[in-house]
C-alpha cells in the first residue's frame, strides 16, 4: 500500500506573483486589512487596489480582514465584507455587486491530491455573482460558483456550485429552498 510523501512534494509550477510583491503586501495586509485597530473601510480599499485588486463602489470591508493575493481579487459594487473572513484566493475571485461575506466566511481556492502521494496542490477559482450572501463561518471551495443571489447558511460548505436564487445549508451544501426578496 502507497503512503503520503510530503518529502516529494513539489508547486514550483505556482507562481502567484514576484517575491518582492508578495513580501510588500504581506505586510500591508498585516498593518492593514487582518488589523484590528483600523476599522475605516476606504484605507483597505485603496491598499486593495494598490496592489492590482479591482473593487467597485460603496464596497464595505471590516476589520480583520485577511487576503491572501489582492491582485487575484475582484469585488463588484456595494458588497460588505464581515469582521474575520479569509479570502485565501490562491485563483482568481470574483465577488459581484450586492453581495455580503459573512463574519468568519472562508473563501478557499487551494487544496491538495490525496490520492497522490507527493500531495500536489490544487487551484481552483471562486465566483460569486450578483447578489450572493456567504454566511457566518460558511466555506467556499476553489472551483465553485454561487449563482445570482444565491444563499449559504451560516456554517455550511459548498463544494459544487450553488443555485440562484436558492437557499443552500449543510455540509456539504444542497439547495432547501428558494429565495424570495420582497
Amino acid at each position: 500500500m502507497k503512503r503520503t510523501d510530503l518529502s516529494s512534494f513539489n508547486n514550483d509550477w505556482y507562481q502567484p506573483g514576484g517575491k518582492i510583491k508578495i513580501l510588500m503586501w504581506y505586510f500591508c495586509n498585516v498593518l492593514f486589512m487582518k488589523n484590528g485597530w483600523i476599522p475605516f473601510s476606504g484605507i483597505k480599499v485603496q491598499v486593495l487596489k494598490l496592489f492590482g485588486a479591482k473593487v467597485g463602489k460603496g464596497v464595505l470591508i471590516k476589520p480583520c480582514v485577511n487576503i491572501k493575493y489582492p491582485w487575484q481579487l475582484e469585488i463588484g459594487d456595494y458588497t460588505w465584507i464581515g469582521e474575520n473572513v479569509w479570502i485565501d484566493n490562491l485563483g482568481q475571485v470574483k465577488i459581484g455587486a450586492n453581495c455580503c461575506i459573512s463574519q468568519g466566511a472562508l473563501l478557499l481556492c487551494g487544496n491538495h491530491d490525496y490520492k497522490k502521494s507527493s500531495f500536489d496542490l490544487m487551484v481552483g477559482d471562486i465566483t460569486l455573482e450578483d447578489g450572493v450572501w456567504i454566511g457566518a463561518k460558511c466555506i467556499v471551495a476553489g472551483g465553485v460558483t454561487a449563482k445570482s443571489h444565491s444563499v449559504l447558511a451560516a456554517g455550511s460548505v459548498a463544494s459544487k456550485d450553488m443555485e440562484g436564487y436558492m437557499i443552500h445549508r449543510g455540509a456539504p451544501a444542497e439547495a432547501v429552498k428558494k429565495r424570495e426578496i420582497v
